[in-house]
């Protein structure tokens, strides 16, 4: 049997609406299913699920507004976008938020910024870089939130 998508991860959420819509209109990805506990978001390169959190966990996570970051954490997914002004507006109007454009850095030919979405969860936006910087700009490590920064 053949895999439709690429790649796949799974976001255990609070509010599955809310982060379904998030990343549905961010990165693209049409809600192919809904039903009360969980949500798909597909395209033929990825699937992510929005899966409703267990009520006894949810009941002890408290939301800020705007979201903590929940930084500490080993996997950050990445999203291609066609243009990182455009998603920035995006997040915010949807409750999230994308770095400043002075935090972007180019990484092997795209632009990439870091953000979070409306429950604090961090994820990573690509862009195509049109600004005739290098590829392969040097990097430098952030001890601050884990993130590579341009030189």
């Amino acid at each position: 049997m053949e895999t439709p998508f690429a790649v796949g991860m799974v976001i255990y959420a609070k509010d599955i609406e809310r982060l379904g819509r998030f990343y549905s209109e961010l990165a693209d990805l049409p809600i192919v299913q809904r039903e009360r506990d969980f949500a798909v978001l597909e395209s033929p390169a990825c699937q992510l699920v929005v899966v409703a959190m267990p009520a006894d966990i949810a009941r002890g996570i408290v939301i800020a507004a705007p979201p903590v970051r929940r930084e500490n954490t080993a996997i950050k997914p990445c999203f291609a976008v066609t243009e990182l002004a455009a998603a920035r507006q995006a997040a915010d109007r949807l409750g999230g938020g994308l770095d400043d454009m002075k935090r972007e850095w180019v990484f092997r030919g795209y632009r990439v910024c870091d953000g979070y979405d409306p429950e604090g969860n961090v994820f990573q936006l690509r862009s195509p870089a049109m600004d005739g910087r290098a590829p392969y700009a040097p990097m430098e490590h952030s001890a601050r939130c884990g993130s590579l920064h341009r030189l």
